[in-house]
């Protein structure tokens, strides 16, 4: 990877608000050879020390449930051209897993996670920072169609999870960290104008960057 200067783009957004979508358009539209994607959900702390039963009840979508200090790490190697080893995270075991993943910088890095323009650090490394804004009753439809096909949850926990911990975070955390977004994006990855313009100006950046 050559020395030119890393480009990190934040999207943030509530569960299920499109994020992904919106990264994986992006992704298409600049091409995948100069494209790195981070999930803030890799970097949960580790709740192997805690009963199984215990995991299940603690509260993900809090600040505090990611180890916040090494993602901040990370994406300082990540944009200074260094390798880094991610955590693998098991979501049916809440735990980390004992091997780990190697990823090499690109380009251009996109951070995607629900709090990750609610932390200082985190908001002071990115060049764009995105905020996907998605209505609550369509994200809760996603959130329970994710974790019962791909992380093996009940209905029932899914929504009793939603009532106790992810409305009220989000309702603290994650909506008032919309002001600190450079780019709003209504409905997500189906707002295909608002991702042109996201593209077009990371190619202005990339060509800045470029120039100098």
């Amino acid at each position: 990877m050559s020395g030119l200067r890393k480009i990190l783009i934040g999207i943030a957004g509530g569960t299920g608000s499109g994020k992904t979508l919106v990264s994986e358009r992006v992704h298409r539209l600049l091409g995948s050879d100069q494209i790195l994607v981070i999930e803030q959900d890799a970097y949960y702390h580790d709740l192997s020390h805690l009963p199984l039963e215990e995991r299940g009840k603690h509260n993900f979508d809090h600040p505090d449930a990611f180890d916040r200090d090494l993602l901040v790490a990370h994406l300082t190697d990540l944009k200074n051209g260094k390798l880094v080893q991610q955590p693998q995270y098991d979501y049916s075991l809440h735990a980390r897993q004992a091997e780990t993943r190697t990823i090499h910088p690109q380009h251009i890095i996109i951070l995607e996670g629900i709090l990750i323009l609610e932390d200082s650090r985190l908001r002071s490394l990115m060049d764009i920072k995105v905020y996907v804004d998605t209505d609550a009753d369509i994200r809760l439809v996603r959130r329970i169609r994710r974790d019962v096909k791909e992380r093996g949850r009940s209905v029932e926990s899914v929504l009793d999870q939603y009532v106790r911990f992810v409305q009220p975070m989000h309702l603290q955390f994650v909506e008032p960290s919309k002001r600190y977004a450079d780019i709003i994006i209504p409905e997500g990855g189906e707002n295909l104008v608002a991702i042109d313009l996201l593209v077009t100006k990371i190619k202005s950046l990339l060509a800045e960057r470029d120039a100098q």
